[in-house]
């Protein structure tokens, strides 16, 4: 894969967090910071961004999201299949939630 092909393939994947970020937060601002891992400041910030602002920071070279586990726990939690698929996943999530929230420093 060339490097100006990988470049557009983060700015995509920065553009559609990015969005599906602003809808989640406008749904439900409190369950969607869970589900993204962040804070109330980085939350605002998420809301308030203009679409000139989003696509932005979606042209950035590097990843604007990461896998919230940094251990071998969780990912063999999430790809499990011997257990039940709900008992699993609610399994992560606690695990998950156990974790501190991002926030811009």
């Amino acid at each position: 894969m060339e490097k100006s092909q990988i470049l557009d393939e983060i700015r995509e994947l920065n553009l559609s967090y990015l969005l599906l970020a602003q809808q989640m937060l406008r749904e439900d601002k409190i369950a969607a910071m869970y589900r993204l891992g962040i804070d109330e400041n980085v939350a605002d910030i998420l809301e308030k961004l203009s679409n000139s602002q989003l696509l932005k920071m979606a042209g950035s070279n590097m990843l604007l999201c990461r896998f919230r586990f940094d251990d071998s726990l969780i990912a063999e939690i999430l790809t499990s299949h011997k257990q039940d698929r709900s008992l699993t996943q609610s399994h992560a999530a606690i695990l998950m939630a156990g974790q501190p929230a991002e926030s811009i420093s």
